[in-house]
């Protein structure tokens, strides 16, 4: 027979690991001794320790080992244990190589920059939100065609609300769409979050959808000066394995009456590409 610590080196487990299987039923000593209370194991239990070890490795919590070493769980059920554990590590390794990339991205970043970016993009869903909207239509998506429309749209969104004692609830939303006429034409929406009943009227009440995976970045100044930061999106959705969906919708956090001072959140829909 083996003392506790002779079959902990064979073992290749601590003795504190052999007490606390002997405490919780798992592997018991062959014999203690009343005297001492010195455990003693014997040459066979190594197959059950080994077991113990295989299954544990898999990922089993302490009372599934048991319950397969003692016969509880027939081989029908263990399959689909085991099919459920691969599925998850399967995830794991999806959610690890995502991670690689992104870390590979930040390598690359700071290796042609010379420096951490500043600007971080951030994978989220964001949810639906009902808005009021007016639409018009700009030449292109270039902010030298974007920012004449929007500004003087928004002016006539809000005129109207206060002419129809509607009071925004929530930043304004603004996203474009190619317009039917095409040509590169854009249809600019400027939206601002209400809580108002479905209407069309002086204005359009309607739920804006949700965004199930989104990779948002945030811009810090005015709107005229958006481009370097859409590019850094861009790249960034290039890089990580992303694929954008549609034009980055313009959620406007902050507006003060300094415009290099505004805070605007770019949410560019996005899938695996």
């Amino acid at each position: 027979m083996f003392t506790i610590g002779d079959f902990a080196r064979h073992g290749r487990v601590s003795v504190r690991m052999l007490r606390h299987y002997d405490a919780t039923g798992l592997l018991r000593p062959a014999h203690v001794d009343p005297a001492t209370g010195y455990r003693y194991y014997t040459a066979a239990q190594l197959a059950r320790l080994n077991r113990v070890i295989a299954l544990k490795d898999l990922g089993f919590t302490l009372q599934q080992v048991r319950d397969i070493l003692d016969g509880k769980i027939d081989a029908g059920e263990l399959r689909g244990m085991l099919r459920l554990r691969r599925a998850e590590l399967e995830a794991a390794v999806a959610a690890a190589r995502a991670r690689l990339v992104q870390v590979e991205a930040r390598l690359r970043a700071i290796e042609s920059e010379g420096h951490m970016p500043t600007n971080d993009v951030v994978v989220k869903s964001v949810p639906a939100v009902r808005v009021a909207e007016l639409t018009a239509t700009a030449a292109s998506f270039g902010p030298e065609h974007i920012g004449p429309v929007i500004g003087p749209l928004y002016d006539e969104l809000f005129r109207r609300l206060r002419e129809a004692d509607v009071t925004p609830t929530g930043p304004g939303v603004a996203f474009y769409e190619d317009a039917p006429e095409g040509e590169g034409r854009i249809t600019v929406h400027a939206t601002v979050q209400v809580s108002a009943p479905l209407q069309d009227g002086a204005f359009r009440v309607l739920d804006l959808p949700a965004l199930g995976r989104a990779a948002t970045i945030v811009h810090h100044g005015s709107m005229d000066a958006v481009l370097p930061t859409a590019q850094t999106l861009a790249h960034w959705i290039d890089a990580h394995g992303y694929r954008s969906t549609g034009y980055p919708r313009e959620v406007t956090l902050e507006c003060p009456e300094n415009r290099d001072d505004w805070v605007t959140e770019l949410q560019a829909p996005v899938i695996r590409a």
